[in-house]
């Protein structure tokens, strides 16, 4: 009897193992696609039996993404726009929480049912008074209405996921702190940031790929070609009468290359700064 359940446990644990290796070859195999289309010709590409693998690796093909296009000034521009939008939503995002969570004040639970509401409120509702209170100020073509956002708070959820974070901490040392005549901000940068570092990373972490990902929001402020993103840079290598396939994959593949490094040295805290936050001390 105990071999037989042996013998079925060994069976679901391999049908199990089946089943994840068939999903993960599925979640993969886009990505694989863009690799292979980046080293083809536009014909090649599309050829019938399809050819999983190019005759002729065309390395070429990323070399010719940098002399259509500009496509080094769209990168710096990314990079730039990630550098401010990341650390103003970590830093504003994170004094905010702190407010809500540690510090005791009339109407808190009110001004957070209040940030929690606003999450229920499609984007596109405040896509147009936002475009025209930063076009009668005069900041529109420029990546200053994509930055300022992330300096007033960050994000409703950025909020959210470190007020969590902050209550599953002891107010003790709080306390303790206090006592020995520390204010909020000492408390705040001394014993409450260093103790969340797991939650300020993702936090980053999902402020960088909703900016590097973001094709919306570069589309509707920005005008000049050289203050494009890398999201809209992709999308010219798309003409009216002819599309530059294999550069545009190649260009993708250049795009993917920093959420993946990202998300490589981010990924021990994302679970652990996810997770604890469902925790309150």
């Amino acid at each position: 009897m105990s071999m037989t359940r042996k013998t079925k446990k060994r069976g679901m644990q391999i049908l199990v193992y089946a089943l994840l290796i068939f999903g993960s070859v599925l979640c993969l195999m886009p990505l694989f696609w863009m690799i292979r289309s980046s080293l083809m010709t536009n014909v090649e590409i599309f050829m019938v039996p399809i050819h999983w693998i190019p005759e002729k690796f065309r390395w070429e093909n990323y070399k010719e993404v940098f002399t259509t296009l500009p496509f080094l000034k769209y990168y710096a521009n990314s990079l730039k726009l990630v550098f401010f939008v990341v650390t103003g939503a970590v830093i504003t995002s994170s004094l905010c929480a702190y407010g809500l969570a540690r510090i005791d004040w009339g109407g808190r639970n009110i001004v957070f049912s209040c940030i929690m509401g606003s999450m229920m409120l499609p984007a596109a509702v405040t896509i147009i008074p936002t475009f025209l209170m930063f076009r009668k100020i005069g900041l529109t073509n420029s990546l200053i209405p994509l930055i300022i956002p992330a300096w007033l708070g960050g994000g409703a959820f950025y909020i959210f996921l470190l007020r969590q974070f902050f209550l599953s901490i002891p107010k003790d040392m709080d306390e303790a702190a206090y006592i020995d005549g520390a204010n909020h901000f000492q408390i705040y940068c001394r014993i409450i940031l260093p103790l969340t570092k797991p939650a300020l990373v993702v936090v980053g972490m999902f402020a960088f790929m909703n900016t590097w990902n973001d094709f919306l929001g570069p589309l509707i402020y920005l005008n000049s070609d050289d203050k494009y993103t890398v999201a809209l840079g992709l999308q010219l290598f798309i003409g009216s009468y002819r599309a530059e396939w294999q550069l545009m994959m190649a260009a993708a593949c250049l795009v993917v290359i920093p959420a993946i490094i990202v998300f490589m040295l981010g990924q021990r805290y994302l679970i652990e700064g996810i997770t604890m936050t469902g925790v309150k001390g």
